[in-house]
């Protein structure tokens, strides 16, 4: 049951605050992804601009914040800070056990301020949006509409290497061993992480160089802005312990990066780039591999190789995550 709304304030916060929050873990706050860390935040921010203006509040009870709303208000409504072509799902940060509190709070005050529409995604099936707002929205009369827009894929990781090739078809384990062994067979293989944000620059440098040589359409990509967006982002999670730049190496020669983020069990495959000279060799594909077998060696429980439908992630066991845009009608 919801305490007295007498008990409830709204605050605007600072990235800086919020930073504070997540890393002294001053409330017990649910940061879900990655892309919800202020540090994400602050930095898409900083790069691509706001588009609205910034509703970066916390719902606090007699003090205490059981829930932070990172959103953008623009004449359409309200929407996440981010983007989906650099951000893969997005959520609000909540409390566990406090979602209705904090939703009924924020529709109240988003409504005080005339917000009529409340335009949010990409969405996983655990976001507070689907397993909460929307109930929450549909109890007080608002019309919901939510459809699945994308999807994302994931791997639930074993405890050891050989028990990962078990799970794959036999057909997919014979090329997985086929590939790194000729790999291996081509000259000295070295995959290397880069995760201390002063060997950063340099690692970016090779990132990109070899993202400029791929597809015309992954190249067109990276745009100046992308790529600020980019170097900022990976500085800013090596400083946050968060990185992990995997550099696929054949006899000392860089062939190929995975851009992956750690954090809570869960390693994420951001970004990749590869040298198409080498594609015979499946350097691409090799250094998803070798991130993979790194994940399982350290110990982390989930794969998660983002949106899009590229076949590699169903051949390396990847699993269809459906991602969800939902819109609610404030009146």
């Amino acid at each position: 049951m919801m305490g007295s709304k007498s008990d409830f304030t709204i605050t605007s916060e600072s990235f800086e605050s919020l930073i504070s929050y997540w890393l002294k873990g001053s409330y017990p706050l649910r940061w879900q992804s990655i892309f919800v860390l202020p540090i994400w935040l602050e930095i898409w921010c900083k790069e691509f601009g706001a588009t609205g203006d910034l509703y970066l509040c916390a719902v606090r009870e007699r003090g205490s914040v059981i829930g932070i709303a990172p959103l953008l208000l623009g004449d359409e409504g309200a929407f996440f800070i981010g983007s989906d072509d650099v951000c893969d799902y997005l959520d609000f940060v909540v409390a566990p056990g406090r979602e209705h509190d904090f939703f009924n709070i924020l529709l109240d005050d988003l409504r005080g301020k005339g917000i009529s529409l409340l335009n949010l995604g990409p969405l996983r099936p655990n976001s507070t949006v689907l397993t909460h707002l929307v109930g929450i929205a549909r109890e007080r009369g608002y019309e919901v509409s939510c459809a699945v827009e994308d999807v994302s894929l994931e791997l639930d990781l074993p405890s050891a290497w050989e028990e990962y090739l078990g799970m794959l078809s036999q057909k997919q384990r014979h090329e997985v061993r086929r590939k790194l062994r000729r790999m291996q067979e081509a000259g000295a293989v070295n995959y290397r992480i880069i995760e201390d944000s002063r060997d950063v620059p340099d690692a970016i440098d090779i990132f990109l160089e070899l993202f400029r040589k791929g597809k015309t359409e992954k190249a067109s990509f990276m745009t100046a802005q992308r790529e600020s967006f980019f170097r900022s982002l990976a500085e800013a999670m090596a400083q946050g312990k968060l990185l992990r730049l995997g550099i696929l190496e054949l006899d000392a020669l860089p062939m190929a990066v995975v851009m992956c983020f750690d954090y809570n069990n869960r390693v994420y495959l951001y970004n990749s780039s590869y040298d198409p000279q080498y594609g015979s060799l499946s350097v691409g594909v090799i250094s998803k591999i070798l991130s993979i077998k790194e994940s399982i060696d350290r110990g982390r429980r989930t794969f998660d190789f983002l949106k899009g439908v590229e076949d590699y992630k169903y051949r390396l066991g990847g699993k269809e995550i459906p991602l969800h845009g939902c819109q609610i009608v404030l009146k």
